[in-house]
């Protein structure tokens, strides 16, 4: 059985930007769900009370879907509107091992 892919990603921003991060994220995430049939999840996870870390929780068909995500236009845009506004960004790649494909 083929074995989903997963992006996990923590952004720490940098002081002051999250109201003008987070409306981008969303977008990415919305588009990413709706536009890629290889995109099965895309969650964006914030801490009450933190204004300077996002998580977020993406899961993707395969690898090549993931690597065909970083080439969409909604993606390339977010990139470009959010760089300057990251502090850190730690990804890490997974893939889920009890996958039953939901």
């Amino acid at each position: 059985m083929k074995k989903r892919y997963v992006i996990a990603v923590t952004f720490v921003l940098h002081p002051g930007v999250m109201e003008k991060f987070m409306p981008l994220m969303l977008d990415n995430a919305q588009k990413s769900r709706t536009l890629e049939p290889g995109c099965d999840r895309f969650d964006v996870c914030a801490a009450a009370g933190d204004t300077e870390r996002v998580f977020l929780y993406e899961i993707y068909k395969d690898e090549a879907a993931f690597a065909a995500h970083l080439k969409t236009p909604h993606f390339l845009e977010f990139d470009a509107a959010t760089r300057a506004m990251i502090k850190e960004r730690k990804v890490d790649k997974l893939w889920i091992e009890n996958d039953d494909g939901k």
